[in-house]
């Protein structure tokens, strides 16, 4: 098992190393890295009664990814731009509109959903984006990360047929079409390793109902079989793959373990950071990726929920007001978090639904002039988030599909006057 494990992880290596080594050329970096100053403080005991804000160790590889593909982005798009906004500029027009929102804000909040039939370019965010490290370093949406690691596992049929059938299977079909699929396929091996001799299991015939429902069906399948020693072949009318008995068995019993350890290829969202001025702060109109309804069946569910709220609100138990909660947080996938800086600026991030709010601070001081720095966060109706919120995922937390928090330092870093990354304010001029 572990030897078919160190297989797949080798199989991504070479094949990302050699993705890499093909489309390298003249001023492209494939390894990034950015190196971040950290600077060690001591904090002394406080007392119980005094607010103490979650911990959190050294930034982590997460959020330095999450900034420096930020800082890619924007370097690449302005690459042939000249920059004629200063960050001191950034921070002064940042100043006066904070100053102007000041006066006319109202008691509405951010927070509140926002569904509208608007055009794509209305949209507070222009989609939900991923990195796929194990395939490249690029940032796609997941339709297309699903099209690119379709294409990237066929390219490599011919050089390991066995293993990337078995990736293909796992991750080119629906979760229930690949195990019921998987487990056909499995019985089929055994009954030829437990069985090498008798040949009414070196034969599958290809118009079996079984067989066409489980198996012909399911993409990846058929390139396993062959793999696995089985060849198509006509007797008396009828189609059939045959085993050949020249097949080692003992690679039948590693097919069977790459079966059970290949795994679908996991997709890491990437934050698409954007640091905004408050002019550019409006009511969040999200796109549809964001739910798992469509904005008009959502509209609709909120519609009765709020009658149902209405009319029934006195009958129900907290335990049942709580569970209503709950399943209207399952519509969310993803969440779009807005954090406000003292100065005006707002930092944005998008982040899976049962992402953990510990991801949340991460991100956040991965984007701070002094990452060290204690600091809080506050929600709109005025919670400062503790140790004990941040193992809470956003759903518990009733921060989807979109919230705007508040940052504040705390305790020594109190006199803090600098916020976000000097570097990072250039991500204000591609809005």
């Amino acid at each position: 098992m572990d030897a078919a494990a160190s297989k797949i992880k080798k199989f991504f290596s070479k094949k990302k190393s050699e993705a890499k080594f093909k489309t390298a050329g003249p001023g492209r970096k494939l390894t990034d890295s950015a190196a971040s100053s950290s600077s060690t403080s001591s904090h002394s005991k406080k007392p119980k009664d005094v607010y103490v804000p979650p911990k959190r160790n050294d930034l982590t590889d997460e959020a330095k990814t999450a900034r420096d593909a930020a800082l890619r982005r924007i370097m690449e798009n302005n690459a042939n731009k000249p920059l004629n906004i200063s960050s001191r500029a950034i921070k002064e027009q940042a100043r006066k509109e904070l100053e102007e929102q000041r006066k006319a804000e109202t008691e509405s909040s951010l927070k509140q959903l926002n569904i509208t039939d608007s055009d794509k370019k209305d949209y507070s965010i222009e989609g939900v984006f991923f990195t796929c490290p194990l395939v490249s370093d690029e940032i796609l949406p997941k339709n297309d990360w699903q099209m690119k690691i379709k294409a990237f596992l066929y390219e490599q049929l011919e050089s390991d047929p066995g293993l990337t059938s078995c990736l293909i299977i796992k991750n080119c079909n629906t979760l229930d079409r690949a195990e019921s699929c998987i487990e056909t396929l499995q019985k089929y091996l055994q009954n030829i390793i437990n069985n090498p001799s008798e040949e009414k299991f070196h034969r599958i015939r290809t118009s079996n109902r079984i067989f066409c429902d489980k198996v012909g069906n399911c993409e990846g399948s058929l390139e396993f079989l062959r793999a696995a020693g089985f060849h198509e072949n006509e007797i008396d009318g009828d189609k059939f793959l045959v085993w050949s008995p020249d097949f080692p068995t003992e690679m039948l019993v590693q097919l069977c373990e790459a079966l059970d350890l290949c795994e679908v290829i996991n997709l890491d969202i990437d934050r698409n950071m954007k640091v905004l001025l408050p002019s550019q702060i409006k009511s969040v109109n999200l796109p549809p990726e964001f739910f798992r309804i469509s904005p008009e069946e959502l509209k609709k569910e909120q519609q009765a929920r709020t009658a149902a709220l209405e009319e029934a609100q006195m009958l129900k138990t907290k335990a049942m007001r709580e569970n209503e909660e709950k399943r209207y947080a399952r519509n969310f996938k993803y969440s779009l978090i807005r954090i406000r800086f003292p100065d005006g600026l707002y930092l944005q991030g998008t982040f899976g639904a049962q992402e953990k709010l510990s991801t949340v601070f991460d991100f956040v001081m991965g984007a701070l002039q002094h990452e060290t720095a204690e600091f809080s966060l506050i929600s709109p109706d005025g919670q400062k988030f503790s140790n004990e919120d941040a193992d809470q995922t956003l759903v518990a937390l009733k921060l989807v599909p979109n919230t705007t928090l508040k940052f504040a330092y705390e305790g020594d870093s109190r006199s803090l006057q600098e916020f976000i990354k000097e570097e990072l304010l250039l991500l204000v001029q591609s809005l």
